[in-house]
């Protein structure tokens, strides 16, 4: 007798005509004989996240989900008591590859992203710094001035970073297609954030200041950040990364008109530094907090535009046209509730988002203390779904 996992799912009455979940009940479905009623789906050479971000026709919305390895696993909290310092987790090959590798072990997200830090390449870049737990980033020597920008090099990932690449080719291995591999970096704006304020900021006053009194010194490190940056994403698409998010995490402290002078220029740089390149290497935009700027995020370049919890998926669909995927963007703190809420919550985002050209993720990381058992769930709901 051969089964296959399986869901009861019910229709719900849209347009898009989606399933609902409200009455999820997993079941087997079993058969005599070595014959299936419901074959098992075979993986495509493509993984589903890659072909969702480049607009194809995909059965259901590909899931991961943003800071899925990380302090709610056990499995990470074990690791962590064996291995205090954070850089070392994300600069240790063998860590890296294993802190990646536990979520896709447990959940089998549709994306399995790289362990490691925005700010990993600063070191490489004459940045000393360190993530302190309790503190988080501290930059040694914050950039106040021109000759401070002066001693800033631009990044050699194979020199600086090399387990990073040597973690994407073993996690490609791994995986074996089966999910996308997702590298990340971080936007010019956001690290020069950091390396001025010297670390996390309230109100990015010190940046602020160097914007606006003096600007072309702000833009001379962006620039060199934008460089840096670009060349990361093709390292790390040539290690293994099927996918690279961007995260602009700061940006959106930016005014409008401020933004499009200190980050959106600089964005568009990479993407098309990057695009020339590797054209067919989906590039994700996340800025957290920006439903002020949703209009302006499609014009870097991007593929996916990943949109947090404040905005209305609907909304931020109609705002960013046609012509770019959205992910996203369930509250994080949803998953501190029922079952029965996290699954309504994901209907009703894959229904706002429209069919296709959306990957299903939070507005934001996985919050500390959340229930390993939710996350569990929401990854079988998520993956339940049909179009």
């Amino acid at each position: 007798m051969a089964c296959i996992y399986s869901s009861s799912v019910s229709s719900i009455s849209t347009k898009l005509n989606f399933p609902s979940l409200s009455n999820h009940k997993p079941k087997f479905v079993c058969s005599l004989g070595g014959a299936v009623a419901e074959p098992k789906a075979v993986n495509a050479t493509e993984p589903l996240l890659l072909n969702a971000a480049r607009g194809k026709e995909v059965e259901r919305p590909p899931v991961w989900l943003m800071r899925q390895a990380g302090r709610y696993m056990k499995s990470y909290q074990q690791l962590c008591e064996k291995h205090p310092s954070f850089r070392e987790r994300s600069e240790n090959v063998d860590l890296v590859v294993e802190i990646s590798l536990q979520p896709w072990k447990v959940f089998k997200p549709d994306g399995v992203i790289l362990f490691s830090d925005i700010l990993t390449p600063l070191t490489g870049m004459n940045i000393p710094f360190d993530i302190v737990k309790g503190k988080g980033p501290i930059i040694f020597d914050p950039i106040s001035s021109a000759a401070d920008v002066e001693k800033v090099i631009e990044f050699t990932p194979d020199e600086s970073v090399p387990y990073v690449g040597e973690a994407l080719t073993i996690l490609r291995k791994e995986v074996n297609n089966e999910a996308a591999v997702l590298g990340f970096v971080g936007a010019p704006f956001t690290l020069a954030s950091y390396c001025v304020e010297g670390g996390s900021s309230k109100h990015f006053s010190k940046i602020k200041r160097l914007a606006f009194s003096e600007p072309k010194v702000l833009h001379a490190l962006l620039q060199k950040f934008a460089t840096s940056m670009a060349k990361y994403i093709q390292y790390q698409a040539d290690k293994g990364a099927q996918a690279v998010q961007i995260f602009d995490s700061w940006a959106t402290e930016l005014s409008p008109v401020d933004f499009e002078e200190f980050s959106l220029p600089y964005l568009k740089q990479i993407v098309d530094t990057v695009k020339h390149t590797h054209p067919n290497l989906p590039l994700i935009l996340y800025a957290s907090g920006s439903g002020g700027l949703i209009e302006r995020l499609p014009l870097t370049g991007v593929d996916v535009v990943s949109l947090d919890w404040t905005v209305d998926m609907a909304e931020g669909r109609r705002r960013l046209g046609p012509d770019v995927a959205v992910q996203g963007n369930v509250d994080p703190g949803v998953l501190f509730g029922s079952k029965d809420f996290i699954t309504e919550r994901i209907n009703d985002t894959v229904r706002k988002a429209g069919k296709g050209k959306h990957i299903l993720n939070l507005g934001h990381g996985i919050v500390v203390g959340t229930p390993e058992e939710n996350v569990a769930h929401f990854f079988e709901v998520a993956k339940s779904l049909r179009y």
